[in-house]
C-alpha cells in the first residue's frame, strides 16, 4: 500500500510539474482556422492574429496569403494533411497572380510530399517567395510579421510570415513551438 501511495504522489508531482512548466495554452483549435471567410458564413467574428485580420493591397495576393496561413497552421500543428489541402489552395490562386508559376511549382511539392518534413523544407522557399510578395503589395490593414528560426533546415535557418507577434514556429510545431524571433514588421 504505501509503494502505491509513494508512486500516485510521484506520479501527481510529475504532472504538476509539467503542467506549471507548459507555456502552451489548451485550446480547442477552430478548424477553419487561418481562413477568411465572409461574414454570414455561420462563423464568428475574427479573432485578433487571425488572418482576415491583415488585408494585402493586392486582392488577389489577399486571397492566396489567407492560405498561406493556413499552410503555416497545418505545419505548426504537423498535419500533414491540411498542409497539402492548403498547398492545393494556394496553386489554384496563383494561377491568377504575376508570375505565379513558380509559386505554384513550390506548392505542389508540398501537395505531394510523403510526409510533414519534406514539406517543411519546400515551405521555407514558399516562405522566401510570398515575403518578397507581400512586401512588394504592402498591407491596407493590419501587421505581417517576418519570423526566423535559426535551428530550421538543419540549422541553416529559414523565416516564414506570421499575423500574430506570438512564434509558433512551422519548422519544428510541437517540438520547438517558441523557437524564433521577429526579425521585421510590415505594416501599413
Amino acid at each position: 500500500m504505501k509503494t502505491v501511495i509513494n508512486f500516485v504522489i510521484t506520479l501527481a508531482a510529475v504532472t504538476l510539474f509539467a503542467a506549471c512548466g507548459n507555456p502552451q495554452k489548451t485550446e480547442t483549435a477552430d478548424a477553419h482556422e487561418g481562413h477568411n471567410h465572409a461574414a454570414g458564413e455561420g462563423h464568428g467574428a475574427a479573432t485578433e492574429g487571425s488572418a482576415s485580420t491583415v488585408s494585402l493591397k493586392d486582392d488577389k495576393l489577399n486571397a492566396v496569403y489567407q492560405h498561406y496561413v493556413h499552410l503555416t497552421n497545418a505545419l505548426v500543428k504537423g498535419d500533414v494533411a491540411e498542409a497539402k489541402v492548403a498547398a492545393n489552395a494556394i496553386e489554384l490562386g496563383s494561377k491568377e497572380l504575376t508570375n505565379g508559376a513558380a509559386l505554384a511549382t513550390l506548392v505542389a511539392k508540398i501537395g505531394s510530399a510523403a510526409d510533414i518534413d519534406a514539406q517543411r523544407v519546400v515551405f521555407a522557399e514558399l516562405s522566401t517567395d510570398f515575403i518578397e510578395r507581400v512586401k512588394a503589395s504592402g498591407l491596407n490593414s493590419g501587421e505581417v510579421y517576418v519570423e526566423y528560426c535559426p535551428m530550421a533546415l538543419n540549422d541553416k535557418g529559414a523565416s516564414w510570415l506570421s499575423n500574430q507577434k506570438e512564434i509558433k514556429n512551422p519548422y519544428f510545431g510541437e517540438s520547438m513551438l517558441t523557437c524564433g524571433d521577429i526579425k521585421e514588421t510590415i505594416s501599413k
